[in-house]
């Protein structure tokens, strides 16, 4: 059981992303070439490149002025009299807000939430459900919104977690509610939650800089089941129309997925983050919005829409498109029965939703799918993690022993031109023995491949030469691809596109200090702490992170801020791209007593040739416009290799 259930509540609102636009930047890393103008506010015509359109973000993400907008229980729509519908979504009230990260600079395609609390409390802020976010990365972002300028305006994205309940509290007052506790798994301590994101504002000269439009929906949860997805059927878009910042789907419809309740004689869809919108966010009428089930009797199916497909039933326009409440009462969830005679054919046939010519959206031909549930790993070397992901045919467990194969695929990550990357040391993740890339289902449809990380070296430090072989310091580790497909492809067929559907990984540079067991400040942890005074100068309201004698003033704070635990929303830094290695050196050192260690006679030297440029590369003007903030999620897009691929072949 997920949020795509008979129990749930809907909420909508705001949110902020405050994140810091320095980092995006693989350039800036390069401390040897730092320029003041890097943390300055983009300005018209300002050249360098300098700290993008938000340089003083703190990362911090929140949920602002979300509501309960509807209710459904498992007997039906929850009247006006549960107190539930006059209850708001709200972060902490205990704690600093959560934190937005990305894995790298070349991987910021797949932001997390760490350290988010969620609330559901009533009109005075009284918290009557508490719960921990399990931190999650989003997931199927494209070019929703059509009647945008374009680039971060125009994208929207979906987020799927779990919240570990820490708190419930006096709910009598709402059935719902109290049903809700009921069914969480784990004695009322575990749901589901799931949000769309969009229409996120990047002009610092409006009221709402850094907020969008968020809407959502929570349920309970089941702990046998993935937690970052749906366990049922997925709509498989296809590949992308050529001119897209992130992705345009052929059919209009973005991938989405669905759940059907056999006992019930229900399907429901979830189309919050799949239909695009329009002017003033509205959605764009596609026409009504017919969802079918293909006849099995004209299988095998091409994979075109033709064919003869029997309805299941319809959104009508006049509701999606035309009512202006519809999205923040919905969060785009549709519920539809399913006539007796048509269940069997849906247990083992393809969906299809379909409207306007040209409009549509399916299941995979087979209704096979496989997916990574959690699918954003930061590894040391030496490291081993176990990736669970998750196969299904129509909605249901393949069989026990069912191979799954896993093969290296960094198309979407964006490499920045002379980086090193991604084509550097691409041994160092290697997977159990005996299994090369091959994993095998359970009875749950889970397989899992233990993959290990070796050390990856510094690809991605600056001044790399034959008298300077180890360079200065850089970004650290790489990053690498990992995508699964089913073996047999006879019973399964090809692997269908959502090109979002792989695993990223971080795997950082081995890293010890000159002195084992005695890091000095400047022999090991001063070119760290520059990054960091370099790359979010919010920080320096606070202290100079890249001198000696702050950090020293400083150190009770330091020692706490880089102690806490990773999912802890004060945990420094706030990026989570500080290997454990070197934070067990700084905290070592801030224990020792700060030792300085040998002071440099001179700065090192700039190197004629770099292995990184100074900033992102320029995309070609069809793909960059003027209104294209820079240092957002668009340019970042631009600098994925399968682009880079594509514009390369079309010269």
């Amino acid at each position: 059981m997920s949020y795509l259930s008979p129990l749930r509540l809907h909420f909508s609102g705001q949110f902020q992303a405050n994140i810091s636009t320095v980092n995006n930047d693989p350039g800036h890393y390069n401390n040897s070439a730092f320029q003041p103008s890097y943390q300055q506010l983009e300005g018209i015509g300002m050249q360098p490149p300098n700290g993008w359109f938000n340089p003083q973000g703190d990362a911090a993400w929140r949920f602002l002025g979300c509501r309960v907008t509807t209710a459904w229980m498992s007997s039906g729509k929850v009247s006006g009299t549960d107190s539930v519908l006059s209850c708001i979504i709200a972060d902490s009230d205990s704690r600093a807000p959560a934190k937005l990260v990305d894995l790298d600079p070349e991987q910021q395609l797949v932001s997390e939430i760490w350290g988010l609390q969620v609330r559901i409390a009533d009109t005075n802020g009284n918290t009557l459900m508490r719960g921990d976010f399990k931190p999650a990365a989003f997931i199927d972002i494209w070019d929703r919104a059509t009647g945008s300028p374009g680039g971060d305006i125009v994208a929207s994205a979906m987020y799927q977690s779990v919240l570990q309940v820490v708190e419930w509290n006096d709910i009598s007052g709402s059935p719902f509610l109290e049903e809700l506790k009921k069914h969480a798994d784990e004695n009322g301590s575990l749901l589901s939650i799931k949000f769309n994101v969009d229409s996120f504002n990047m002009d610092y000269t409006q009221p709402g800089f850094m907020t969008g439009r968020i809407v959502g929906t929570i349920g309970p949860a089941s702990a046998t089941e993935p937690k970052h997805m749906v366990f049922g059927r997925h709509f498989m878009a296809g590949e992308t129309v050529p001119g897209a910042n992130f992705y345009l789907p052929p059919g209009q419809i973005n991938f989405c997925s669905a759940v059907v309740d056999e006992t019930g004689g229900k399907v429901y869809l979830d189309l919050g983050n799949a239909l695009p919108t329009g002017t003033g966010s509205s959605m764009v009428d596609l026409g009504d919005l017919t969802l079918g089930v293909f006849d099995p009797l004209m299988m095998p199916w091409s994979g075109s829409p033709s064919g003869s497909i029997l309805p299941i039933g319809t959104i009508p326009s006049s509701q999606y498109a035309a009512d202006p409440n519809w999205y923040a009462n919905t969060a785009g969830v549709v519920v539809l029965p399913i006539s007796p005679e048509l269940l069997p054919m849906v247990q083992r046939s393809p969906l299809v939703l379909s409207g306007n010519p040209g409009v549509f959206i399916t299941e995979w031909s087979s209704g096979a799918y496989v997916r990574a549930d959690t699918f954003v790993y930061r590894m040391n070397p030496g490291d081993s993690v176990s990736i669970s992901v998750y196969a299904m045919q129509y909605g249901k467990a393949v069989p026990e022993r069912t191979a799954i194969s896993f093969a290296m695929d960094s198309s979407q990550l964006q490499t920045q031109p002379g980086s090193g990357f991604p084509f550097v040391n691409t041994n160092v993740l290697t997977f159990q023995p005996g299994l090369v890339g091959v994993a095998f289902t359970d009875s749950t449809g889970c397989a899992r491949l233990l993959v290990t990380a070796g050390d990856p070296g510094t690809p991605r430090y600056f001044n790399i030469s034959e008298t300077n072989p180890t360079g200065d310091y850089g970004i650290d580790g790489q990053l690498y691809g990992l995508r699964a497909g089913f073996v047999d492809t006879q019973t399964y067929g090809s692997q269908p596109v959502n090109q979002w559907d792989f695993i990223s990984f971080l795997v950082w540079s081995g890293f010890s200090p000159k002195v084992p067991g005695n890091p000095t400040w400047f022999d090991d942890l001063q070119p760290i702490f520059q990054q960091y005074a370099n790359l979010y100068p919010v920080m320096n309201r606070f202290l100079n992170l890249a001198d000696y004698n702050s950090v020293k003033e400083n150190h009770h704070l330091l020692t706490l801020a880089f102690g806490l635990d990773v999912s802890n929303p004060n945990s420094m830094p706030v990026t989570r791209d500080l290997s454990p290695p070197k934070r067990k050196a700084i905290l070592q050192w801030l224990q020792n007593g700060m030792p300085p260690g040998t002071q440099p006679v001179a700065p090192v030297a700039l190197a004629a040739t770099q292995r990184l440029t100074q900033g992102p590369p320029t995309p070609p003007a069809s793909r960059a416009p003027a209104f294209v903030k820079r240092g957002g999620k668009a340019m970042a897009a631009a600098r994925r290799l399968v682009v880079q691929t594509r514009q390369e072949g079309s010269r």
